[in-house]
């Protein structure tokens, strides 16, 4: 079958690798979308250090239920809209002794530390498999990386009384934005693209931020009336943004990171302890999130043609990440179908 393979940094090809089955247990995927990620462009930069190539690239995936193998409940027909939750959980770390398999210590996400979902077709545990009824397979591609934003918001416990900055506004930040705006909360979205900004505030931020072109601290103050959000989530990676979240949040506020950072960060900690501030780090997304997401996208409100930048083809896709890698803020999401 066809698959993307990045085998080098600046590299990307594709391959032909032997069909997979659906062995016990197993459910087998036609892979409709697969989403290139930052994880994906890091990769492809040779930035990524938890890669080790050539690897197979991918973990947003929408696709149909091709067929299953014996063992696996009802529940799982042929034809069914799909996505799949692309990380491990080894049951024994510290993390999934607390029931938080999303942080395992020993974790294996799709593209990452395995090779991932982009190629035609996909076999992996039918709890691994995600229905999404009413949900087309080249939405489905959207439902990971919206997942971790809305784990993000859980992460920060936000409720109907805070004010929320979320600082990027990329699919992941989108999510974060989605979810606190759900959840009744005020929401600031921060960027330095104005179009980004425009659709921050169709799927539910009630205030924008251009970061270039804006004093932050002035507008922040104004906006909250001088007390700072309650909660900022830092979607973007930067210690430039890891800095901005821990001054501009309010006293007693959360600070949830999400992003990140390629170099040290340094900061005046004497914040840490006048503020009194809870900053939590926020990985993957639990099973519970990406229910969230389908309930989400079911409803018919999101709009899904703006969060797709390009749809390619295989033999597209190496062009379509040198475009991305000469201007990432650029590129919202870019989905291969196969």
């Amino acid at each position: 079958m066809k698959a993307i393979q990045i085998p080098a940094p600046a590299a990307l090809q594709v391959v032909d690798i032997p069909k997979p089955e659906a062995k016990s247990g197993e459910v087998l995927l036609k892979i409709k979308f697969v989403g290139f990620c930052g994880s994906d462009l890091n990769t492809f930069l040779g930035r990524n250090p938890m890669v080790k190539l050539p690897v197979i690239p991918g973990h947003e995936v929408g696709a149909v239920i091709e067929s299953v193998g014996p063992g696996v409940p009802g529940g799982f027909e042929p034809g069914m809209s799909v996505t799949v939750n692309p990380y491990t959980n080894c049951g024994k770390c510290a993390a999934c002794r607390n029931g938080r398999v999303n942080a395992c210590e020993h974790n294996e996400t799709f593209g990452v530390q395995r090779n991932g979902a982009m190629g035609e077709y996909l076999a992996l545990p039918w709890q691994k498999v995600i229905p999404a009824p009413g949900i087309s397979p080249r939405d489905c591609a959207l439902i990971e990386p919206m997942s971790v934003g809305f784990h993000a918001v859980s992460r920060g416990q936000v409720t109907d009384i805070d004010t929320v900055l979320v600082i990027g506004c990329g699919m992941i930040g989108c999510g974060a934005i989605v979810r606190a705006a759900l959840r009744g909360a005020t929401v600031i979205a921060m960027d330095l693209d104005d179009e980004k900004l425009e659709l921050a505030k169709r799927i539910g931020a009630r205030y924008t931020i251009n970061s270039q072109t804006e004093n932050i601290h002035e507008r922040l103050l104004e906006i909250t009336e001088g007390l700072g959000p309650d909660v900022v989530i830092e979607a973007v990676g930067s210690p430039a943004t890891y800095i901005m979240a821990v001054n501009e949040v309010a006293f007693t506020g959360r600070v949830v990171c999400i992003g990140y950072a390629k170099s040290e960060v340094t900061f005046q900690t004497k914040y840490f302890v006048q503020k009194e501030l809870d900053i939590r780090g926020s990985r993957n997304a639990l099973p519970e999130d990406f229910r969230a997401v389908v309930r989400y996208l079911q409803q018919d409100s999101c709009p899904r043609e703006d969060l797709i930048s390009q749809i390619v083809t295989p033999e597209e896709a190496f062009a379509a990440m040198q475009k991305w890698s000469a201007d990432p803020g650029k590129i919202f999401r870019i989905l291969v179908k196969f």
